[in-house]
Parts: C-alpha cells; structure tokens; sequence
C-alpha cells in the first residue's frame, strides 16, 4: 500500500500516551482486536486525538501483530517499546483497567508506529 492509498484512522487516546507517542518513545500502541481494527495494516495512518480535544498526532502503521492476550503482547513486544515509563505489571494492569477480561479475550494486538506529526 502506498503513501497516496493509505487509509487514515481516528482513534482516541489518554494524553499520558498520547504525549509518549508524540515524542516518538511509545512505539507500540496497544489495542484490543476489535473488528474495525481486523484489516489494519502496515502503511496505515492512524491519527490519535486527546478524546474530548483538538489535539491529534499521526503516525503511521508499521506493523501489526495479533496476541492472545496482553501478558503475552508485553512479552511479545518488551514493555519498554509500549511505555517507557512504567514497568511490565504496572503497564499489564494500566492495560487491563482500560480493557476488561470480556475484551482481551477477542484478542491483543501490537501495532508498531512511526514518525507522530501534529
């Protein structure tokens, strides 16, 4: 997919890590596998908004992998890359007070981002 067909999407964001990923030290963002999510893909350009704000950043998609559940996705990813300010079981249960067990079972994905523009 190139720059000129890549699709945009909006998704919100707390601003904790909305301010890692606009300084580029969170490059993993972390999502249940909802079904609007199921065709995301390399080339994406997701812009993330401070939900209730007009403050949005873009970046885009470098990669996307599926995990059965968040323990393994932080495994699977190493925590530093999700956020480089907590430590592994703070970031699992930051992770799951957002996402309740009913979610994480539809599946965790690692999406590995790039370049946050306003």
């Amino acid at each position: 997919m190139t720059d000129s067909t890549a699709r945009v999407r909006e998704l919100n964001l707390y601003r904790q890590y909305f301010e890692l990923v606009a300084a580029g030290t969170k490059t993993i963002e972390v999502r249940v596998k909802y079904p609007h999510l199921a065709d995301l893909a390399a080339g994406d350009v997701i812009r993330f908004r401070i939900k209730g704000t007009d403050e949005t950043c873009a970046v885009k998609v470098k990669r996307v992998t599926e995990y059965p559940d968040f323990e393994t996705l932080l495994d699977g990813e190493g925590p530093v890359n999700v956020n480089p300010t907590a430590t592994r079981d703070q970031q699992l249960a930051n992770i799951r007070a957002i996402y309740p067990p009913e979610k994480e079972a539809l599946g965790a994905l690692a999406i590995e981002i790039e370049g946050a523009t306003p």
